[in-house]
């Protein structure tokens, strides 16, 4: 699990969209880029301002798509063109 602490409010909205949605979402503390599935959003009424703790259960990348065909060979065709 990875847990971050935010005071933006936009960011926290994405957020609960997102969890409500059962969508990923992609986290950028610190410049390091998170996915992942929303678990929770605790807001921090104690701190001034208002902070929430967001907590992500990271997913794993997705493997890029498997090849079924070679691609298309142009070229061979093209002296039927002329």
């Amino acid at each position: 699990m990875f847990t971050f602490e935010t005071a933006d409010q936009k960011e926290v909205r994405r957020f609960r969209i997102a969890q409500f949605n059962g969508r990923t979402a992609t986290a950028r503390p610190n410049g390091t880029a998170v996915t992942g599935i929303v678990r929770s959003i605790v807001e921090n009424k104690s701190s001034q301002p208002t902070k929430w703790v967001i907590t992500l259960i990271p997913s794993q990348p997705k493997a890029p798509p498997v090849r079924l065909r070679s691609a298309p060979h142009i070229g061979a065709f093209a002296e039927d063109l002329y």
